[in-house]
Order: C-alpha cells, then sequence, then structure tokens
C-alpha cells in the first residue's frame, strides 16, 4: 500500500516539467483519440472523451506515475465488429465490463505476469513500436494527398525538436514546434492537412449515461467475449509499457496497482460516453522526454484535452499535422533501441532470434498485444 507522503511527492514533486509536458501530450492525443474513433467505427467524440476520461482518472488510481493512458489502436481494433453488429450503446457496455474484469485481475494479484517477460520480448516489443509509430505517420506525408510544403514543415519541426534543447531545455522542444508551425501557418496561410482534417471536434462537456442495452443472458454473451479480449489486451499493453516506463525512470511501480486503475477507468468511461483503452507507449514516451515524472502530467494531459476540444476547438483544428508528425518521428526515432541492432553479433543467437521474431510479428499483425 503506497504511503500518503509517497503518493503526494508523486503529485507534486515535479509540478513545472509535469504541466508542460502533459500540455504537450494533450495536443498529440487530439489527432490520435480521432482516428482511434474512426477505427472503432463510431463518433470522435467518443475517442475523445475516452481519452480525457482515462487519463485523469488513470492519474488517481494508477500505478505508474507518468505513464499516459487514453483511447488506442490496440483497444479500437477489438470493438470494429461489435459496434458494426450492434451499434454504440454495446460498446459502451462491453467497455464497463472490460474495466470489472480488470479490476478483479488487479484484486487477484495477476501483475506479476510480467516477471516472465524476457528481455529479449521487450527489447522487441520497444523496437516494433517504434517502427508503428513511424508507420503511422506515412498517410500523413503520401505525396498523393499532400503538398511539397508538408514535408518542408515537418522538416522544420524535426530541426526545432533537435536544436532548440541545444539553447535550453526549460521549455519541452515538442510544444515549441507545435506553436511555432502553427503561429507560421496561420500567418502566411499555408494550405496543409489540419487537426480539423481529422474529423469534427466535440463541443459540449461528456455526460453521465447508462448504455441503452437490455439486461439479459443474451445481452452478456454478446459483449463478454469483446470484454475479455479489451481487458486482457489492455493489461498486457498497459504492463509492457509500465515496465519500459519504470527502466527509463529507474523507478519499480506497482503491476497490481496499475491492473485496478486501468479497470476504474475504463469502468467510468463507459458511463460518460467513451471507449476503452490503455496505457499509450507513444504518448507515455513523450511524456517521459519532455520531463513528466508525476500523477499531475496525466491529470493535465486529460484536462487539457477536454478543455482545448471543447473551449477552444476552433483553434485547436487549425494545428498543422506536419507539426505532430514531426514530433512522433522524433519519438519513434528515440523510442528504437539502436543498440539492439549492435548487440545482434554480441547476443546470444536464440536472443536475437526471439527478438526479431517479436518486431516481426507485432510489425506484421499491427498489434502491440500480440
Amino acid at each position: 500500500m503506497i504511503s500518503l507522503d509517497t503518493y503526494r511527492a508523486e503529485w507534486f514533486g515535479t509540478i513545472r516539467a509535469d504541466l508542460l509536458s502533459g500540455l504537450v501530450v494533450a495536443l498529440a492525443l487530439i489527432p490520435e483519440a480521432i482516428a482511434f474513433s474512426i477505427i472503432a467505427g463510431v463518433d470522435p467524440k467518443v475517442g475523445l472523451y475516452a481519452s480525457f476520461s482515462i487519463a485523469v482518472l488513470i492519474a488517481f488510481t494508477g500505478g505508474r506515475p507518468g505513464m499516459i493512458s487514453a483511447a488506442t489502436a490496440a483497444t479500437a481494433v477489438l470493438m470494429v465488429t461489435l459496434v458494426k453488429d450492434h451499434g454504440l450503446q454495446y460498446l459502451l457496455a462491453a467497455t464497463v465490463l472490460a474495466g470489472l474484469i480488470q479490476i478483479g485481475a488487479g484484486l487477484a494479484r495477476l501483475g506479476f505476469v510480467m516477471r516472465y517477460v524476457s528481455k529479449s520480448v521487450m527489447t522487441g516489443f520497444v523496437n516494433a513500436l517504434a517502427i508503428l509509430i513511424f508507420m503511422a505517420q506515412l498517410p500523413e506525408l503520401d505525396p498523393s494527398k499532400v503538398t511539397g510544403l508538408t514535408y518542408v514543415l515537418v522538416a522544420a519541426g524535426l530541426g526545432i525538436l533537435y536544436l532548440f534543447p541545444l539553447l535550453t531545455k526549460a521549455i519541452p522542444s515538442p510544444l515549441v514546434t507545435i506553436l511555432t508551425l502553427t503561429a507560421l501557418t496561420l500567418y502566411f496561410g499555408w494550405d496543409v492537412r489540419t487537426v480539423g482534417d481529422m474529423g469534427a471536434l466535440p463541443d459540449t462537456l461528456p455526460v453521465f449515461l447508462i448504455p441503452q442495452i437490455p439486461l439479459t443472458i443474451e445481452t452478456l454473451s454478446i459483449i463478454l467475449p469483446y470484454s475479455i479480449a479489451v481487458a486482457v489486451v489492455g493489461l498486457l499493453e498497459s504492463l509492457m509499457t509500465q515496465q519500459l516506463v519504470d527502466e527509463l525512470t529507474d523507478v519499480k511501480t506497482s503491476r497490481d496497482q496499475e491492473c485496478i486503475g486501468q479497470g476504474i477507468a475504463n469502468t467510468a468511461t463507459g458511463f460518460i460516453g467513451g471507449m476503452a483503452g490503455c496505457a499509450m507507449i507513444g504518448q507515455s514516451m513523450i511524456n517521459v522526454k519532455s520531463g513528466g515524472r508525476g500523477r499531475l502530467s496525466a491529470f493535465t494531459a486529460g484536462t487539457v484535452l477536454l478543455i482545448l476540444v471543447v473551449f477552444l476547438g476552433d483553434w485547436v483544428a487549425q494545428i498543422p499535422m506536419p507539426a505532430l508528425v514531426a514530433v512522433m518521428i522524433m519519438v519513434s526515432v528515440g523510442t528504437f533501441s539502436w543498440v539492439s541492432i549492435k548487440n545482434l553479433t554480441v547476443h546470444p543467437r536464440s536472443s536475437s532470434t526471439v527478438m526479431i521474431a517479436t518486431v516481426v510479428a507485432v510489425v506484421y499483425t499491427h498489434n502491440l498485444a500480440i
């Protein structure tokens, strides 16, 4: 059980860094939440409300301070068939049930399973993630859909991302990149894809609702398989992300508490019209690399996201996608374990084979929890 002093330190130990990194994450979450909603076949507000709710609740209940959780592709793809066959209300019910299953897993102390994940699998997971993050940016770099100006802005963004820290690290370079490229695009009126092109942003706050489904055994038989899949995949991805962040920050945190936190967040999110989610390794990397270490960073990310999309949606919609693409490319490059390539000739062949097989399997299936 965590002590009150430790919990307080996790909230207020690095206030300035957490606030700034949370702002960066909030801006990066918006287009991803919209994209994941589209994957699941639901309105963009479902993913945006989910990202707000999960990020805020996990800040209070999670086991890993500084880790970002929100709506994700891993859980969204599992809901596609359910939404197509039965509609949004069944998705919300499945989200609530998935959360309850995760809470049960935490109370049963099933977080220990991560002890049996080898270093080779973790390295393969990280490298596969880096590749997938980069591949996810390719549609925004498609020559048939964007102009040459897009490539110029992405290059400029990468320049700011890597050079600005040489001047000062007081302000996260991703935030500077987003603000600078947005200002330039608006001032010169450049024609590039923006966040607004990804989908409509909600203009109202989420409200409490109970999924409108018949409470029958038949309904349970429909949603249970999806709920189990979402719960398992969500926990696997969250626990692997937690282990990675633990290694990056050299701080060991509670796996069981993270399971419970994920469950509480998902259960509550289903009651405000949001879809299930889990830890986001890409956004967690942005947060950690921007200086975020405490619970306040996740809380800030969720709160600022809601404020931005509901009250400042017209401004947020004008953020150029090249700015966010540049940030994600930097994250993918920084996430990839380049030393693992060198170690292929040093480590035992079996270890290298496992690492490569993990990369191939994850990249081929686009499923980080496989």
